[in-house]
């Protein structure tokens, strides 16, 4: 049976950033994944200036489109909010080029892919041993990686406590007179959909178009899609492929290891409340579980404590912060909406340099957010 010192589950962002990162450092790395790469990814595919940036690696051979503003719209205001910076606020990707170049980056470093390897069970000992579709491995470390619905989590012995939410994209194809208008811009439409807002990212040439609710409830969600297509001025569409997927928007409550094995990214539950974006925080989280690792190899508690540590340090404050942001957005429309429009745009550079990197978000600037934001209750 073959031994590695880490054994990583999914070869989403998450994954090849831990797989780069521990193979970098040294250590005999396995990235195990259930299909065949290249493979098609349900995702909006925006990254947000923050995630590029943190990617030790080149990656213009895969951006579809880049843009340095980004519209927001809402019904009750005549213009939309806008954020300009002189960087992409975000990039727009399609998964299956994007993963796929950090996998070979990670491979670089001596990491092993195993294709078509899927993960049947997980057995605890001295190792861990992975009962795999292609026979067993084993591994000191497992970094699950494997998405909202991956099965690592469940092996090991978390139960589900994140909150998860429906969402729906489609890969669409319009006549190029309507796409050289909507390629303009990227876009988000709050309340296309309730409780949620539908995005529109323009790649190379066709566009990714979806609509997401941040309360779990049964909707309708084609036809919501259908009628943002409407509100986008598409009539004709060319083709479409429908995807739809979960996101999961609060983290664990449970922890995020146990038994030698880490959570990350969407395994763990960290997607934005917010904006629901997840591949900025799958990268950093991945980032993180494997340099924990590495630095602590023989102590697998301090490589614990360090991954806990790291992820306080930044991510999981954040991610309560924008929590309560979303709270506003989603729940509190009337407060939201008297608040965009009597100073909508200065929240929207502050947001916009938050999710980009450039305001780093202590708890005086969080808590004066909050309070601007009417929200001083949710600070008791």
């Amino acid at each position: 049976m073959k031994h590695y010192d880490v054994v990583v589950v999914g070869s989403g962002p998450a994954g090849g950033m831990a797989a780069y990162e521990a193979s970098k450092a040294g250590l005999s790395v396995a990235i195990l994944e259930k299909e065949s790469l290249p493979r098609y990814k349900t995702c909006g595919g925006g990254l947000v200036f923050r995630g590029r940036d943190m990617l030790p690696f080149d990656i213009s051979n895969v951006i579809e489109k880049e843009y340095n503003d980004l519209y927001i719209y809402f019904d009750h205001l005549d213009q939309p909010l806008f954020a300009h910076r002189t960087y992409p606020v975000v990039t727009m990707v399609m998964r299956d080029k994007f993963d796929q170049l950090i996998i070979e980056n990670a491979k670089s470093f001596g990491a092993t892919l195993l294709e078509n390897h899927t993960l049947k069970g997980l057995e605890f000992g001295d190792k861990l041993t992975l009962k795999t579709s292609q026979g067993d491995i084993s591994a000191t470390y497992v970094i699950a990686a494997d998405g909202v619905l991956g099965p690592t989590a469940k092996f090991a012995g978390w139960t589900e406590t994140r909150q998860l939410i429906p969402a729906l994209e489609y890969e669409v194809e319009v006549p190029q007179d309507v796409y050289e208008r909507l390629a303009k811009e990227a876009r988000f439409d709050i309340d296309v959909i309730p409780k949620g807002y539908g995005w529109c990212f323009p790649k190379k040439n066709h566009l990714s178009i979806g609509v997401g609710t941040f309360k779990k409830r049964k909707i309708n969600l084609r036809e919501h899609y259908y009628a943002y297509l409407k509100i986008l001025g598409i009539d004709d569409v060319l083709s479409e492929q429908a995807h739809g997927f979960q996101v999961p928007i609060s983290p664990r409550k449970d922890g995020f290891v146990k038994n030698n094995v880490f959570l990350t990214g969407d395994s763990a539950g960290f997607a934005d409340p917010l904006t629901a974006e997840g591949i900025t925080n799958s990268l950093y989280s991945g980032g993180l579980a494997a340099q924990a690792i590495s630095q602590h190899f023989n102590d697998p508690a301090q490589a614990e404590a360090k991954y806990l540590e790291d992820l306080n340090l930044r991510l999981l404050p954040e991610l309560k912060f924008a929590g309560y942001l979303a709270h506003l957005f989603y729940n509190q429309k009337t407060i939201r909406n008297y608040l965009m429009k009597s100073n909508g745009q200065r929240y929207c550079d502050k947001i916009t340099d938050v999710y980009t990197g450039h305001l780093e978000l202590n708890k005086d600037i969080k808590d004066r957010i909050i309070k601007n934001l009417g929200l001083s209750f949710l600070l008791k």
